[in-house]
């Protein structure tokens, strides 16, 4: 089974104090036993990095100590999921087409990963706003 982890449940995983670390952490350690196979579209990998070295945490999250946070996750035999220019475009129309404005652009960029590389789940906590930009696929959408 191919599942896709939206960035919610990554940071939720790899972060200790995160209120959804059991539930999101399980769903990694499965990942790498082999259970199912991870995957992240380029994008992820990204907005990870950006929201581990903001998290509000004393001490803060050092970038080097994100990358390798990255770096780790990647090392279970992840799928990464190139998105392209038109995969973007069709992304913006998407979310045009619904009047969806701001941030859920970016569930919007997970949902077209997932699509892309047929997974038969997107992993996320924040299923509403998924299903919102993802509605054929909504029966696929799980959180932890």
């Amino acid at each position: 089974m191919t599942v896709l982890f939206d960035t919610s449940v990554l940071v939720a995983g790899l972060v200790e104090r995160r209120e959804s670390h059991a539930r999101a952490v399980a769903w990694l350690r499965r990942a790498q036993a082999g259970e199912i196979r991870a995957a992240v579209s380029t994008h992820t990998l990204a907005q990870l990095y950006a929201v581990l070295t903001r998290l509000p945490l004393t001490p803060r999250i050092a970038p080097r100590m994100a990358l390798d946070l990255i770096e780790r996750f990647l090392q279970c035999g992840v799928k990464v999921v190139a998105l392209d220019a038109k995969d973007y475009l069709a992304v913006l129309a998407g979310v045009t087409a619904r009047a969806l404005p701001g941030g859920i652009v970016y569930d919007a960029l997970h949902a077209e990963a997932a699509r892309k590389c047929r997974a038969d789940r997107l992993l996320t906590l924040n299923p509403a706003d998924s299903e919102r930009t993802w509605s054929e696929g909504a029966d696929r959408i799980a959180s932890p």
